[in-house]
């Protein structure tokens, strides 16, 4: 039996998909800014495109060791600072702790010569002196998340003893695994040929990278699953910070991600201990401050297996380790983030850092 057409129904669905779309675009046009970073900052040191800013205390009595967070040089830090409401750098401020964080900059072509040495042993160390000395306290805490977790094990293990205590958020460490698309792609991928061509690698060229290793998810049906949500203001301006996020891509200095390649994802060395910083030989056993290893167990980026092994090539004993049920970038941003995340990483170094500043 054929079905009839309802002609007044689909006059009027139609009339509701249009109201919609109409009342989508008048939210969009009164929507404030989105994008991403919203705390107070102060600039306290500068060097070439890095910076180094200090957050404004929320609280009077602030911990007596200050936490340099060290980001990724992929994208940028200001996940860490999302959005009022919605942010990693809040929930430790708003629990006493004295922020600090390394902004990368974005490379140029000037730029495409820098390598991890460069990295690790002058800005990240460079840094490390200036907090040191802003905040005038013998040693700090470090908190490293993703490739920037992996250059905080570097430099923990050559210069020990600048560092009270270390967190690692998602950050591998064991790159062995074929777990995740981007760990069997880096083992083949031609990097020499890459560098040789572009010098600095473009950050597009790495974003739309992480975007295929989900390619529905991340392309087709985050819009789809939209457009139910185009008139919600809130919905949309957080849409549009985390777009504002993903696409906002520095460029790669072509040295360093080389060895970083070469180095780490094809040939393990630093777990291995061979891996050389300048003339230097990464020991991971001379870590022996406190350290807290933090893993996303649906993390796409960085699997589990790349980042759970950490225990049992570091020296110390005071280690934990925990997972979380969520993804590589919810571990900042999601519920979850500020039930769980934020309040583990916050308890912890309140017990880690209750030595006096001098």
């Amino acid at each position: 039996m054929c079905k009839v057409y309802d002609w007044k129904k689909n006059f009027e669905d139609n009339i509701k998909i249009q109201k919609k779309f109409l009342e989508g675009f008048e939210t969009m046009m009164h929507l404030n800014d989105t994008k991403p970073g919203f705390s107070k900052k102060t600039e306290i040191y500068a060097e070439d495109k890095m910076r180094l800013y200090r957050y404004k205390p929320l609280k009077k009595d602030i911990s007596s060791i200050p936490t340099l967070i060290i980001y990724a040089l992929v994208n940028r830090e200001t996940m860490m600072d999302l959005q009022e409401g919605n942010s990693f750098v809040e929930s430790m401020l708003n629990d006493g702790h004295d922020l600090y964080i390394i902004d990368w900059g974005y490379p140029t072509h000037e730029d495409m010569y820098l390598t991890l040495e460069d990295y690790i042993e002058e800005y990240i160390d460079n840094a490390v002196e200036a907090v040191k000395n802003d905040s005038r306290s013998k040693k700090i805490n470090i908190l490293g998340v993703c490739q920037g977790g992996t250059l905080s094990l570097i430099y923990s293990a050559l210069h020990p003893e600048n560092v009270n205590s270390l967190i690692t958020m998602v950050a591998p460490v064991d790159f062995s695994t074929d777990d995740g698309l981007l760990f069997r792609w880096s083992k083949d991928l031609n990097i020499d040929k890459m560098v040789d061509a572009y010098g600095v690698i473009p950050g597009d060229f790495m974003n739309n990278g992480f975007l295929t290793l989900k390619p529905i998810s991340l392309m087709i049906s985050k819009y789809l699953n939209l457009i139910d949500d185009f008139d919600k203001p809130d919905v949309m301006h957080n849409f549009l910070t985390m777009e504002n996020w993903i696409f906002d891509s520095p460029g790669q200095a072509g040295e360093t991600i080389r060895q970083f390649i070469n180095d780490l994802y094809k040939k393990n060395k630093l777990i291995k201990g061979e891996l050389m910083i300048g003339q230097k030989q990464v020991n991971l056993k001379n870590i022996t401050m406190p350290v807290l290893n933090i893993y996303a167990e649906k993390d796409h980026i960085v699997p589990p297996a790349a980042s759970k092994p950490l225990e049992q090539y570091i020296g110390t004993k005071d280690i934990e380790t925990h997972s979380i049920p969520t993804g590589h970038i919810g571990m900042y941003v999601s519920s979850k983030s500020k039930k769980q995340v934020s309040p583990l990483i916050s308890g912890w170094l309140k017990k880690k850092s209750e030595n006096p500043k001098k």
